[in-house]
C-alpha cells in the first residue's frame, strides 16, 4: 500500500511540475484527488486493510493528498503570474509615442445643402416627402403628361429595368402618387436621388439629387409661385437676393419658367460665378398643368398648383462655389474636410 501511495503521489508531482497551462492541472486535480481519483479508490479500498495498519495507511493518504493540493497550489500560482507578466509586457503604453488622433466625422455639403434647403420649406408648412427610386412609366411619365411618343422622353436619357420599369429621371413621381392620393390641399417637398444615362463631367452625372416641390390648392396663382421662390432664395442664398422669371416649356406644368436669381457672389454686378451677367439660372417651375391634375383625378376648375425642380448639386456647387460636381462624389478629404 505504501509503494503505491509513493507511486501516485511521484506520478502526480511529476505531472503537476511539467504542466505549462492551468487546465493541465485541472486534469490532474480530478484524476488524482476526484471522486473517481486514485487516492480516492485507495480509501474506498481501507476495508481491505487489516484494522490496526489502518491509521497508518490513513495518514499516508492524507500526507499525500496535502503533498499534491501543495504542489498544485504552487503550479497554479507560479503560471498565473507568468501569464500576468506577459500580458503587461504586450500591454506596455509606451508614452513617448504621438498619440491617436480621432477623427470627427462631419456631414456632406450635399447634406449640409440640402438640410437648409428643407428647413426653409418646411418652415412655410411644407412637409417632406420621399418615393421609389425605381418607378413605373406611368408615374415617371405617363400622369406627368409625357406619353409615350412625347420627345422629351428622348431627352431624358432613361434608364429602363423593362418596358414599364425604370431608374426614375426626377422626383416628380412623388407629386403624382401623392396627388393620385386625393388628400387635398397639398404641400410637399420631394428630395431624392435620381437617374440619367448622362456623361460624367464637371456639371453631368449618371445619378444626381432633385428637390421638387408641389402646391395643390385652391386660388394658387404665379403669384404663389414666385413669391414662395423669392423667400426660400433670400433665406438660401442671402437677404438681398432677388429672383426673375423666363418663359420655358416643361410638358407637366403651364405655364413655365426659369426661374434666375442675382448673384449671391456680386450683387448682380457681374463676376466670374454669373460669368458677367449678373444673374445665375437655378430651378424649373410652372403651374401644374391641367391635364396632370386631371389624370391624377383632381378637378383642374376647382384646384390649381405650381410645381417646381431644383438641382441639388447645383446649389450645393453655386453655395459653396465648387467648379466641379465630381469632387462631391471622389471622397477626397482635402476637399470634404473644407466642410
Amino acid at each position: 500500500m505504501k509503494d503505491k501511495l509513493e507511486a501516485i503521489k511521484a506520478e502526480a508531482l511529476a505531472k503537476i511540475e511539467s504542466a505549462e497551462v492551468v487546465s493541465t492541472l485541472n486534469d490532474v486535480k480530478v484524476a488524482i484527488l476526484g471522486k473517481k481519483g486514485e487516492l480516492t479508490q485507495v480509501l474506498k479500498s481501507m476495508k481491505d486493510v487489516a484494522p490496526e495498519d489502518r491509521p497508518k495507511v490513513g495518514q499516508m493518504v492524507n500526507e499525500a493528498r496535502q503533498a499534491i493540493e501543495t504542489a498544485l497550489d504552487e503550479k497554479t500560482k507560479s503560471i498565473n503570474r507568468a501569464l500576468r507578466a506577459e500580458k503587461m509586457k504586450r500591454e506596455t503604453i509606451d508614452v513617448t509615442l504621438p498619440g491617436v488622433k480621432k477623427l470627427t466625422g462631419h456631414r456632406h455639403p450635399n447634406q449640409i445643402a440640402l438640410e437648409d434647403l428643407e428647413r426653409v420649406f418646411i418652415g412655410m408648412g411644407y412637409e417632406i416627402v420621399e418615393g421609389p427610386e425605381v418607378e413605373y412609366d406611368k408615374y415617371n411619365f405617363e400622369l406627368l403628361n409625357i406619353p409615350a411618343n412625347h420627345p422629351a422622353k428622348d431627352e431624358q436619357d432613361t434608364f429602363y429595368v423593362t418596358k414599364d420599369i425604370l431608374l426614375r429621371t426626377q422626383t416628380s413621381p412623388v407629386q403624382a402618387r401623392i396627388m393620385e392620393k386625393g388628400n387635398l390641399p397639398i404641400r410637399i417637398l420631394s428630395p431624392g436621388r435620381v437617374f440619367r444615362a448622362d456623361e460624367v463631367d464637371a456639371t453631368h452625372s449618371p445619378s444626381f439629387h432633385q428637390v421638387e416641390g408641389l402646391v395643390i390648392d385652391k386660388g394658387i396663382t404665379m403669384a404663389d409661385l414666385k413669391g414662395t421662390l423669392a423667400q426660400w432664395a433670400k433665406e438660401f442664398f442671402g437677404e438681398n437676393t432677388k429672383v426673375k422669371f423666363r418663359p420655358h416649356h416643361f410638358p407637366f406644368t403651364e405655364p413655365s419658367a426659369e426661374c434666375d436669381i442675382t448673384c449671391f457672389k456680386c450683387g448682380g454686378k457681374g463676376c466670374r460665378v454669373c460669368k458677367g451677367s449678373g444673374w445665375i439660372e437655378i430651378l424649373g417651375c410652372g403651374m401644374v398643368h391641367p391635364k396632370v391634375l386631371r389624370d391624377c383625378g383632381i378637378d383642374p376648375e376647382v384646384y390649381s398648383g405650381f410645381a417646381f425642380g431644383i438641382g441639388l448639386e447645383r446649389v450645393t456647387l453655386l453655395k459653396y462655389e465648387i467648379d466641379d460636381m465630381r469632387l462631391l462624389y471622389e471622397n477626397d478629404m482635402r476637399f470634404l474636410d473644407q466642410f
